[in-house]
């Protein structure tokens, strides 16, 4: 039997408000790796330039602060739904996934620099960061991070066979960067119930 305040946790407007603030969560950390994909993207194509620095830390900032003022305002719903033991379990398969991927970029680089194929540590680590996307979207029941990982998986794919530079072009960086700041703009857009219940 649920009580007044049980069930005003379980209700679609609490849901709906824990949502958001888990959304917003993952695009203050979009906003951010993007923002770093991007900045080894611009030093790799212009070298290290003020103005084009600048704008990347200005859209990064401007994303995260955006997410962060979304979680703030609905941070309440998102810690009374962290008790649960649903959002217990995904904290904990998250916890494990995200340690394997930094494992995973880790074993892959040392592996491809001892061969003589350092280009392709760029290639390798962004497949791996969309892998890691593929078992969250499951955990978190959130659709959209299926399609992240999917288009950095292909980037990393593609890319290197995409221009003469092969691996060592950074046209990854830049495709990294931008399906990550996507995901973040994705992530905090308005949300009603049906959004939830469908993503």
């Amino acid at each position: 039997m649920h009580t007044a305040s049980s069930a005003s946790m379980d209700s679609p407007a609490s849901s709906l408000s824990a949502a958001r603030a888990g959304r917003a969560v993952g695009a203050m950390f979009f906003s951010i790796f993007g923002g770093a994909w991007l900045v080894l993207w611009s030093n790799a194509t212009f070298g290290v330039q003020a103005v084009p620095l600048a704008l990347i830390a200005t859209v990064s900032l401007g994303l995260f602060l955006f997410a962060w003022l979304q979680y703030r305002k609905n941070r309440a719903a998102l810690a009374a739904e962290s008790e649960t033991p649903e959002r217990k379990r995904a904290s904990r398969i998250f916890n494990f996934v995200n340690a394997g991927q930094w494992i995973l970029i880790f074993i892959s680089s040392n592996v491809l620099i001892n061969m003589g194929l350092s280009a392709w540590v760029i290639p390798a680590a962004i497949f791996i960061v969309g892998l890691h996307f593929l078992p969250l979207a499951q955990v978190f029941n959130n659709l959209p991070h299926y399609l992240t990982g999917a288009a950095l998986m292909l980037v990393a794919v593609a890319y290197p066979f995409a221009t003469a530079a092969g691996p060592s072009s950074p046209l990854g960086c830049l495709g990294a960067g931008l399906i990550l700041w996507a995901s973040a703009a994705w992530a905090v857009r308005p949300l009603s119930v049906r959004a939830v219940n469908i993503e």
